[in-house]
């Protein structure tokens, strides 16, 4: 028996437009139903927040609120070549019953805008694992 959420659910996308397994995470038990939360207005509001990112303290907080709140977990890498331009970073939405195709490219295309508004937010991502760091003078 399945017990239906007491919140409002996004609605379904048209028939095969979108591979997001929604029927499948409803019928189930024991599924993650807390990406159902985002429906198309909250989603509106999300990419709004992540275009009007200006910091990487900034963006991985709302990272970690999608994670805690919807359960969406980002993976943002720098390529292990050369990072010449903003495609060299790699913006992934990982896979999760549930989640729309269009949010799925949606979010990267959001945090891109945001890193070429603000690049420092690139240099900071950049600089998390020591890019730039200098090296001690012996």
């Amino acid at each position: 028996m399945t017990t239906h959420p007491t919140f409002p659910l996004r609605t379904e996308c048209p028939p095969g437009a979108c591979v997001c397994a929604r029927k499948a995470l409803l019928q189930a038990t024991d599924g993650d139903l807390r990406v159902l939360q985002l429906t198309r207005e909250q989603e509106k509001r999300l990419i709004e927040r992540l275009e009007n990112v200006r910091s990487l303290a900034e963006l991985r907080h709302v990272e970690a609120r999608m994670a805690d709140q919807l359960g969406i977990r980002l993976r943002i890498t720098a390529s292990p070549n050369e990072v010449r331009t903003l495609k060299g970073i790699a913006i992934l939405v990982l896979e999760q019953p549930g989640l729309c195709k269009k949010s799925r490219q949606a979010i990267p295309a959001a945090i891109r805008k945001s890193m070429d508004r603000h690049p420092q937010i690139a240099y900071d991502l950049l600089d998390e694992d020591g890019l730039f760091a200098f090296a001690p003078q012996p």
